[in-house]
């Protein structure tokens, strides 16, 4: 069955590590058979540019009627630097987000060998790191009542219990497909909204008898990310706390290139890289595509593709352990993006090329023997 995918490329580096995310679906497609039909759109600057509007009515039309949005990144210095702007480009992500009912962030965050010298920690900290954090995006004292009173102010935090059980749920879900271990971060020995939250994930717990559930309070999974990130598993919370955690969790592989996510709605749902739109390095050729080709690969997982999934995941792997990378990664090997991307591709189509030719990738020729 034909997948509809919404290709929103945006701003700066979006554009390129979005081409090689779709060259890494295109092999997939070649393997595999699956078949993809491809409608792109504009977002951001370069949306305010043509339209006046960041997220123009035909864009969230196209999203509205496709099985997944593929987004790059969003954000130009001439909006970033002025603070008077009245349109931004981030707004077109922030209604997109609300208009497609995003409900749930997924964040993986996987620690290479080739790459632990990127880490701020200590290797033997980061070495076997794979955890996933959920994070709940709709609810919570972002979207709760607030405003200011003569001499103070006030942000309410409010969740209902179908907020709750719709992310627990996928957090069970992933955790079967994983260590089956679900960690709920809250603050339930002070907020009456974590209670809920510890409650209803209790409950539902039973479902899933051969899942571990522990809690954790959210000021001591702050330092264990950082003491002992291998602990985690999936990694379940609501949306100030996921905010936070799920960033302090990003800086354990030491680069944002490499990091995907996945935010599932209700309506469809939307996979992009980390990272932002790096506008000093457009145009150059020499961002890191491998989040965005991550944030494919989280896609088609989604689809139920897993061997498609995986086998992504595998080609980037097999990449990283020969020592070849963008210029950001410090490997050996250092190449363009583009470059990485039709290495990646090729590693998909030739699943027999064991061995990847180190000095024709030098000369940037042919590289599987």
């Amino acid at each position: 069955m034909k997948k509809k995918i919404a290709v929103l490329p945006g701003d700066g580096i979006g554009p390129e590590v979005i081409d090689q995310a779709i060259k890494v679906l295109q092999a997939v497609s070649e393997r595999f058979g699956r078949q993809f039909e491809y409608t792109f759109a504009d977002v951001g600057a370069v949306a305010i540019d043509k339209t006046g509007d960041p997220l123009p009515q035909a864009t969230l039309d196209i999203c509205l009627q496709s099985d997944a949005v593929l987004f790059g990144a969003i954000g130009h210095p001439r909006y970033d630097n002025d603070p008077n702007a009245k349109v931004r480009p981030e707004q077109g992500l922030l209604r997109l987000r609300k208009s497609l009912g995003l409900f749930a962030n997924l964040r993986p965050v996987t620690t290479y060998p080739t790459l632990l010298h990127l880490s701020p920690l200590k290797e033997d900290k980061v070495k076997s790191v794979d955890m996933l954090i959920l994070r709940e995006l709709t609810g919570g004292i972002y979207f709760g009542e607030k405003g200011r009173t003569a001499d103070g102010a006030y942000d309410h935090c409010v969740y209902q219990v179908y907020e709750i059980e719709r992310i627990a749920k996928l957090a069970f879900e992933y955790a079967m497909t994983r260590r089956k271990r679900v960690t709920l971060v809250d603050k339930a020995n002070v907020l009456e909204t974590s209670r809920l939250w510890r409650d209803t994930v209790t409950k539902m717990a039973t479902d899933y008898p051969e899942v571990e559930l522990d809690w954790m309070y959210v000021d001591n999974a702050a330092m264990q990310l950082i003491q002992w990130p291998a602990h985690f598993d999936v990694l379940l919370t609501e949306n100030m706390f996921g905010d936070i955690l799920s960033d302090e969790a990003s800086v354990i592989l030491g680069s944002l290139g490499m990091l995907p996510s996945a935010s599932i709605g209700l309506h469809t749902s939307l996979f992009e890289p980390i990272h932002g739109s790096y506008p000093q390095a457009a145009g150059e050729d020499i961002a890191n595509p491998i989040a965005a080709i991550l944030s494919a690969a989280l896609m088609i997982e989604f689809f139920g593709w897993k061997e498609e999934a995986e086998t992504i995941r595998q080609a980037v792997w097999r990449l990283l352990e020969k020592g070849v990378g963008t210029p950001d990664l410090g490997l050996p090997i250092a190449h363009s993006c583009s470059h990485i991307g039709d290495m990646l591709a090729h590693l998909i189509t030739e699943p027999d090329a064991i061995f990847l030719k180190e000095e024709k990738i030098n000369l940037r020729s042919s590289t599987i023997i």
